[in-house]
């Protein structure tokens, strides 16, 4: 156990997927798993563990911000002996060609947090990168489930409601915003482990439309079935360096 997650060890199983919103992990668990069991929920951080194609997968929240995905993330990487870990989100588009609903895959994270300092790693140009290995595998699960996708650089805000314009923003050569890939890959890269971010368009900056908070939570299906996918591949015996 941890300060923030009462699981115990054999709760967690080596591939995680994680979304910030707690109810979207409850909404994947009981939507997508066999037999889901709750196994974490202090701070309604709801943590659930179950079967998928009778492999063995966790989904829980993170919360929102490079802080809150950086605690769970690095507890279950250093305590609960996480191999992988695949965050499902939501993002805003600053790409014309990107639109509501549509998969992202982020290559790599722009940030101007100071996380990945503060925990001793180094973001070349404040851009820190995914495992390459898992990009590819999950690119060809895409490909395979039928499910479009796009992939490059998100910008991993700290201020959700901040004074950046458009056209600042697009300097950074970021497609997409959110506010957590940064602190997931440098854990990943401290703790020597896997990640990747996957996620939906659920706003443009661009066209000014959005989902709904209640669409956000339940809607993003196919995210969710390339994720578990992608999950069961990374399963014992099955992930190898052909990848």
């Amino acid at each position: 156990m941890t300060p923030h997650i009462n699981a115990k060890l054999q709760d967690i199983a080596e591939v995680v997927l994680m979304s910030g919103d707690p109810l979207r992990a409850k909404w994947i668990a009981r939507k997508f798993l066999e037999k889901p069991r709750l196994v974490n929920d202090i701070r309604a951080m709801y943590i659930y563990t179950g079967y998928y194609n009778k492999k063995k997968v966790t989904v829980m929240g993170h919360g929102m911000g490079i802080p809150s995905i950086g605690i769970y993330s690095y507890e279950l990487f250093n305590f609960y002996d996480t191999k992988f870990i695949i965050r499902l989100g939501s993002a805003g588009s600053i790409n014309k060609n990107i639109n509501l609903g549509d998969i992202f895959i982020a290559d790599e994270s722009y940030s101007n947090s100071s996380y990945a300092s503060e925990i001793g790693v180094n973001a070349t140009n404040k851009v820190l990168k995914c495992d390459k290995k898992l990009k590819i595998l999950a690119a060809r699960t895409a490909k395979e489930l039928k499910i479009p996708f796009f992939s490059g650089r998100v910008f991993s805000m700290d201020a959700f409601y901040s004074k950046y314009s458009l056209n600042s923003l697009k300097a950074t050569k970021s497609d997409m915003l959110e506010m957590e890939a940064f602190g997931l890959y440098a854990n990943a890269i401290k703790c020597k482990r896997s990640a990747l971010t996957i996620l939906t368009c659920s706003d443009s900056l661009i066209t000014k439309k959005s989902l709904s908070p209640a669409e956000r939570e339940t809607s993003f299906v196919n995210m969710a079935e390339l994720g578990l996918k992608l999950a069961d591949k990374l399963s014992k015996n099955r992930w190898s360096k052909k990848y």
